[in-house]
């Protein structure tokens, strides 16, 4: 699986939708996960939806454009429906965290990865859980292995260096990328088994 993070938006949401877009059609992740707590994604999607199929971008609204396209529509027309609708339907990779608890459990390969917009607010049982720790609230991306974890943000979107990271775990090693606002990566590290040199204090 490849996951994604999209950092915190700080209310751009064009630039979120940008950064979306990479993702899921420049580096074709599986899933993508907005690790801000301002609601942009919600937004962000919203108007992505509406560029692509108009004002009703629901699942009603399909069922209703598939009835037009049924009735009147030549090849082509169905062709760029049938197109348009599988673009929609692309943009519910797309996740933010929950609003209520902020925070999110996923396992990536056979690690468990707890994720959530300031770290500061885990609780001891979520850090004794997990392999990997990423989170959103931060001032540039960073990978750092802490003991037997790891803490990974991409930093927000727009940051020098950072603002997206995907997490891959084709490989025997979960390997994380981090990329910045023009798709460039600017640091890949696998997440192996952090050695006893690793720093003992939490970044």
């Amino acid at each position: 699986m490849r996951l994604g993070l999209l950092g915190p938006a700080g209310g751009d949401v064009g630039a979120l939708g940008r950064a979306a877009e990479f993702l899921l059609n420049g580096v074709r992740v599986h899933r993508a996960i907005y690790i801000g707590n301002d609601g942009a994604l919600d937004r962000a999607v919203a108007a992505w939806a509406r560029k692509l199929v108009g004002d009703d971008p629901s699942d009603e609204g399909a069922w209703a454009r598939a009835a037009t396209v049924a009735l009147k529509g030549t090849p082509q027309t169905i062709d760029r429906f049938v197109a348009t609708e599988r673009a929609r339907l692309r943009l519910k990779a797309l996740e933010a965290l929950p609003e209520q608890v902020a925070r999110t459990i996923e396992m990536v390969g056979d690690r468990v990865a707890v994720l959530v917009y300031d770290k500061s607010q885990l609780e001891e049982e979520d850090i004794v859980a997990a392999n990997i720790l990423l989170y959103g609230k931060s001032e540039g991306p960073q990978i750092r292995a802490v003991g037997a974890r790891w803490f990974v943000t991409p930093g927000p979107i727009g940051s020098r260096g950072g603002g997206l990271a995907v997490l891959d775990d084709e490989q025997q090693e979960v390997v994380v990328t981090i990329y910045d606002a023009a798709g460039k990566p600017t640091h890949r590290e696998a997440l192996g088994t952090p050695s006893a040199a690793s720093h003992a204090e939490e970044p």
